[in-house]
């Protein structure tokens, strides 16, 4: 028999495709379960509209937890009203995942927080979010670089610099990397429970981890559309992973 791999837990989203019309479906895209995969995880997908019962018993089942990028949180998670730059609210997917983060910290268990899940991190546990960081944040440079703008998921935007004795910088070997950027809103405010860890070079908040968690790591760029053609990010995803077979449970 082979050995068992770590239950590795990811979010989803709801699309709308062309067909059939109308329909609503979860989705992700493949790069977040094929680094999974490629790291030595086993990848299981979480949907949405589960009670609290149900969701407790899968979130006991994973070994670690994923959050995907994805739309922007309803600013009233943290004492905002919603500006006109706020788009693509889904208050179901807020509460599943700020839920999931809670549990996470308080149980120790392994978490890799990808783009909006870096902000759903942060409002989880009491910090809050520019709305739009061109608009809000002095001094703010572009970080929206969207395929729909004719930008390559994988487009260099620009480089983050990392704390020297963070777990980001262990884990990447290196103090600084070159991300891509696929995001208009970011950290305003830092949660007290949080560091940061990597910094863009206006300064925004690239970068977040809890101190004196086993793996507790969340990031603003998208490393799973880096890893396949960069061992630096690779390596994100095999020292989540690897913290979640630690974890692992008997099966």
């Amino acid at each position: 028999m082979s050995p068992s791999k770590p239950l590795i837990g990811i979010t989803v989203y709801k699309s709308t495709p062309r067909t059939p019309p109308n329909a609503t479906v979860y989705a992700l895209h493949p790069l977040y379960s094929e680094n999974v995969v490629d790291a030595g995880g086993a990848p299981l997908l979480i949907p949405h509209r589960l009670d609290q019962a149900t969701l407790r018993s899968v979130f006991d089942s994973i070994d670690g937890l994923l959050l995907s990028g994805g739309g922007d949180l309803d600013p009233a998670f943290y004492d905002e009203a919603a500006s006109e730059q706020s788009q693509n609210i889904d208050r179901e997917r807020d509460e599943l995942e700020i839920t999931l983060v809670r549990w996470a910290v308080e149980s120790d268990k392994p978490l890799l927080a990808i783009c909006r899940g870096i902000q759903v991190m942060n409002v989880a546990l009491g910090g809050s979010l520019y709305q739009d960081v061109q608009s809000e944040m002095p001094g703010a440079s572009r970080h929206a670089y969207f395929q729909s703008m004719g930008f390559a998921r994988d487009y260099p935007a620009h480089d983050v610099q990392c704390a020297p004795a963070s777990r980001l910088a262990h884990v990447l070997n290196q103090e600084s990397c070159t991300v891509n950027s696929l995001h208009h809103q970011g950290i305003k405010r830092l949660a007290p429970e949080l560091a940061a860890v990597g910094h863009a070079p206006d300064g925004l908040v690239e970068a977040v981890e809890l101190p004196g968690h086993v793996f507790a790591l969340g990031v603003q760029w998208h490393p799973e559309a880096l890893a396949p053609r960069d061992p630096v990010m690779r390596g994100l995803f095999e020292a989540f992973v690897e913290a979640a077979r630690r974890d692992e449970k008997p099966r």
